[in-house]
């Protein structure tokens, strides 16, 4: 399959989160990643705008009752970068993590900027 996007991790807060899961819970994360990059058209089941963000999206991880979350932005249409994750566990997605999740996108693209005025 031709890959459709790309995805890139700011710093390392995916990864801390990712790697605090079991086997099976990674193997799903794989496979929604893997959506991501190769569907033009990802269903909102796994993937979807954050209502009252600037750009905000979280993509969704499901593996039996447990419920699992990764924020992102797009940058430049085509890729994805990825921030931080975690397990939701009740309805709502805690504020906190909506709060993180935009400060580590303001972050991203600031150091974005001052890394093409030095090139």
């Amino acid at each position: 399959m031709e890959k459709v996007r790309s995805i890139v991790f700011y710093e390392d807060h995916f990864f801390q989160f990712y790697e605090a899961q079991t086997q099976k819970v990674q193997n799903k994360i794989d496979e929604v990643l893997f959506m991501i990059t190769v569907l033009e058209r990802i269903p909102k089941k796994f993937f979807d705008h954050l209502t009252g963000t600037n750009g905000l999206y979280e993509i969704r991880i499901e593996l039996g009752s447990n419920i699992f979350r990764v924020f992102c932005c797009f940058d430049e249409g085509k890729l994805v970068v990825l921030f931080n994750g975690f397990q939701k566990k009740m309805q709502k997605t805690p504020k906190g993590e909506i709060e993180k999740a935009e400060k580590l996108k303001e972050a991203y693209f600031k150091t974005k900027i001052e890394n093409e005025k030095r090139n």
